[in-house]
């Protein structure tokens, strides 16, 4: 688990040498941060769960295409006099991640996430007195949570906005698929009476017993995604004829009259 406090970004090393360091971790956190306003970039931990999301998706997704969608959440684009290094370090750094989560969950079914440490001892600050009902709706769902959910909620809200910019993952009509999306987003927020229920059944019949409990079944969920999803994101399409294979001894299509073998068929 890659630990990473709102402050000073902390993180655990990691095993992989082709994988972030510590430094770069908390680089690309501030590089992410830098993201010209009005924009609304991913932190590092939403990131992570975002590449995630891209990875386990039912077709291969290609980063001029995933990139982009890192920079806002609500979808604005880099503006064209964006600067250029910090662009390209950037680029770099979430690059190198993307193939390092890509390659651990191909080679050992398993990836350290990158999880903010939460404070609980810090009380959240207080809504404005103008604060809408959606918004005022939205701080009672957050404080329901769990401090377990709300350290992991930063994560799965990453791998959330992945899905809803390619829906082709929650649209795979796979109930295995849609079980293992719910378990992850029992983290987030429950705005609907069924959500709300959902939520009930997975922490009654699948209760969570501590914060590392919790990445373990997160970071099996998204293996388990990984492995349904593989067939369909590495299948090859079969080239189909518009006409039935000609044999050798058949009449040619041209309309000789000769066999097919020894008319166009003799190149």
């Amino acid at each position: 688990m890659h630990c990473a406090s709102e402050m000073n970004a902390t993180i655990t090393p990691m095993s992989t040498p082709q994988d972030l360091s510590d430094a770069e971790f908390a680089e690309l956190d501030e590089l992410l941060a830098a993201t010209p306003e009005p924009l609304q970039p991913l932190d590092a931990s939403m990131l992570d769960g975002y590449l995630c999301g891209v990875i386990v998706q039912p077709r291969l997704i290609e980063a001029d295409e995933w990139l982009p969608n890192i920079f806002d959440y609500d979808g604005g684009l880099l503006p064209e006099s964006v600067d250029a290094a910090w662009l390209d370090r950037l680029t770099q750094l979430v690059e190198r991640r993307h193939a390092a989560l890509n390659r651990s969950l191909v080679e050992d079914g398993w990836f350290d996430p990158v999880i903010l440490e939460i404070d609980e001892t810090q009380e959240p600050q207080p809504l404005p007195e103008d604060a809408t009902e959606e918004e005022r709706s939205s701080r009672a769902s957050y404080d329901a949570l769990g401090p377990i959910s709300r350290a992991l909620m930063p994560w799965v809200a990453g791998f959330q906005h992945a899905a809803l910019c390619f829906p082709e993952l929650a649209e795979l009509p796979n109930d295995d698929v849609a079980a293992a999306m719910a378990r992850l987003y029992r983290h987030l927020p429950a705005e609907t009476p069924e959500e709300k229920e959902v939520v009930a059944t997975l922490n009654r019949e699948h209760p969570l017993k501590d914060l590392d409990d919790a990445i373990e079944e997160l970071v099996v969920t998204v293996a388990d995604l990984a492995d349904l999803t593989e067939a369909e994101r590495y299948r090859v399409e079969t080239i189909r004829r518009d006409m039935p294979k000609v044999g050798r001894n058949d009449p040619c299509p041209c309309g000789s009259g000769r066999k097919y073998k020894q008319c166009h068929g003799s190149n």
